[in-house]
């Protein structure tokens, strides 16, 4: 965390805010545990609590958390979030049914479109039962890793059931993410691509914020100049941060 810290600070960063993932039932694999993704979020805050003091007038940083939703998991991650305080929280999917896009068993014996679509499908289910984040993260996050990749991915072919996420997400008063780890992975877009972004904003979204989704602390902030370009070509003037769950705006 601090390695973290410290590389904000060299990079100019004002305010960094941690999003610590916790992803209950995590399906157990060969090379997986049961338990991998599940946060001690007493120690994390601990140690947040020490570097923040450390690094106090050099840079703002902020308590998030990552939750992984799945439907079933309503109840249990509704406890989770209430246990802390924190300023931010990211709603994401990892899980779709069981299995984690990010393996190869999940596309296996289907065509590519059949499993990004019961990604998305999933995603509307987990918003039918939860509410308790701020933004959904990297939307279209199975297009990091299925066979073709972007090859035949567009927010038109699959229209229909976006429409109806980003539409729900906005009664909800949610926003969403982009992240720039899709194009550190070899994208030629962020996540979610382009035509989510720009249709969230002409259905009349305005939270958005920025991350990284930085592992290391080499990733940190990566490519955040190119951010700033898609979101005002989607038709954004602002981007936004939270504090203590409240959204602040900042012109781009």
């Amino acid at each position: 965390m601090e390695q973290m810290i410290v590389r904000g600070i060299e990079l100019g960063l004002t305010k960094m805010c941690f999003t610590e993932h916790n992803d209950f039932d995590y399906p157990v694999t060969e090379t997986d545990f049961a338990g991998k993704f599940e946060l001690n979020p007493d120690a994390y805050l601990y140690d947040f609590l020490k570097l923040r003091e450390k690094y106090d007038g050099q840079i703002t940083l902020c308590f998030g958390l990552e939750l992984g939703l799945q439907a079933h998991l309503a109840r249990k991650n509704a406890v989770f979030a209430k246990a802390h305080e924190y300023d931010f929280i990211i709603g994401s999917s990892h899980i779709c049914n069981g299995q984690d896009p990010y393996y190869p068993a999940f596309y296996e014996g289907r065509e590519q479109s059949a499993a990004y679509l019961e990604y998305f499908e999933s995603i509307l289910d987990n918003l039918k039962g939860y509410s308790n984040f701020d933004v959904y993260g990297h939307l279209d996050y199975v297009v990091r890793y299925g066979p073709q990749k972007e090859e035949g991915y567009s927010y038109e072919a699959y229209r229909d059931i976006l429409d109806r996420i980003l539409e729900r997400l906005i009664s909800m008063e949610k926003g969403i993410e982009i992240n720039t780890a899709g194009l550190a992975k070899g994208l030629h877009d962020a996540n979610p691509c382009r035509g989510i972004i720009r249709r969230y904003r002409e259905l009349g979204g305005e939270i958005i914020t920025v991350g990284s989704d930085a592992h290391t602390p080499t990733q940190i902030a990566y490519a955040f100049d190119q951010a700033a370009e898609i979101l005002k070509d989607c038709g954004f003037r602002y981007y936004t941060t939270f504090e203590k769950r409240s959204p602040s705006f900042h012109r781009l």
